[in-house]
């Protein structure tokens, strides 16, 4: 199944490439990129088929099973121009620019050292070699540093200053995923891609576990009543699970107010949460955002996260050094 998938989107990446990217390449003059162009056009590809994946599927869910009726339909559209940003590639057009040559740089230094990178899928040949079976391998590694990387974007003040964009939406939906602070998403990005590399995740297969962990994350910020039962909830993480991670006070507090933690930090698997102890499995669907929202500071005013996208990034900015 996994090799007719990989087999189908190859097919359709080169399709794609050849008739549409590789003529606007060359009509613009930038013939020398095309290997570059051709790994981007797997990139466009995925975030097309996840857009069409959220208005096909997971819109209809919404409708059927709201949580909350939309009230704020201009705080959703923001959070649409977020998701086009990362899923259509124009976020990760940006990182191959400016950080990618480093990483091939800071790599390469590694094996012309003597360095050689593990190779996870390796370990026992003929069992950890099976496609489907490396794939399920490093998606449980990769999902346990994201676990750890988001635990720390709730305990930094500084990482919270930028992470708290993300948890100031409160008319949450399926396009609540990518609402957030770009520099910390290239914090989280890079912290990812270098695991990835030091466990030797082919190309092909990081492309899968972002795909697949990007749609499974935009299913649980949906404005969705959806839980998966007593079993389901501890198997993989629901639009319940994952919405209790969003409640005010609940979801960024671990002892009380105006303290940073919170509970249900888990990507796709709430084992994690279950494992250290941060998981709530109640059956609860609360209002979402952030107590400073909602209650005055000492100042007796309401913190503002802005409500267009550059305000949004330089009040996280304020935010990151104390000052928002």
């Amino acid at each position: 199944m996994i090799d007719w998938l990989t087999d189908a989107f190859s097919a359709l990446q080169a399709w794609f490439f050849e008739a549409v990217v590789q003529p606007l390449v060359f009509a613009v003059g930038l013939g020398g990129w095309t290997e570059d162009a051709f790994d981007a056009t797997g990139w466009l590809l995925v975030g097309l088929i996840q857009v069409v994946v959220l208005l096909a599927v997971i819109g209809p869910l919404q409708r059927w099973r709201a949580v909350e009726p939309v009230t704020d339909r201009r705080a959703i559209r923001i959070d649409v121009l977020y998701t086009l940003i990362h899923r259509l590639g124009v976020f990760r057009l940006a990182m191959f620019f400016t950080l990618e040559p480093l990483f091939d740089e800071a790599i390469g230094s590694l094996r012309t050292a003597g360095f050689v990178t593990f190779h996870l899928d390796e370990v026992f040949p003929g069992v950890t070699d099976v496609p489907w079976v490396a794939f399920a391998i490093y998606l449980v590694v990769l999902d346990f540093v994201g676990y750890w990387i988001h635990r720390g974007q709730h305990q930094f003040n500084w990482w919270w200053g930028l992470h708290s964009l993300h948890h100031s939406q409160r008319q949450m939906t399926m396009w609540s995923d990518d609402r957030n602070h770009l520099l910390d998403d290239i914090v989280h990005d890079t912290l990812i891609v270098i695991v990835a590399q030091l466990i030797g995740v082919a190309p092909g297969q990081f492309i899968a576990f972002v795909a697949f962990t990007q749609l499974s994350e935009s299913l649980q910020h949906a404005n969705l009543k959806l839980a998966f039962g007593a079993l389901g909830e501890r198997l993989w993480i629901s639009p319940r699970f994952h919405r209790l991670h969003h409640s005010i006070g609940l979801g960024h507090e671990s002892r009380g107010a105006h303290t940073l933690g919170g509970h249900n930090f888990g990507v796709l698997l709430p084992w994690w949460d279950m494992l250290f102890r941060t998981a709530n499995f109640e059956e609860r669907y609360d209002p979402t955002g952030i107590r400073d929202q909602v209650e005055p500071g000492a100042d007796g005013r309401l913190r503002d996260y802005g409500s267009g996208f550059w305000a949004q990034q330089w009040l996280g900015l304020k935010r990151m050094v104390g000052r928002g």
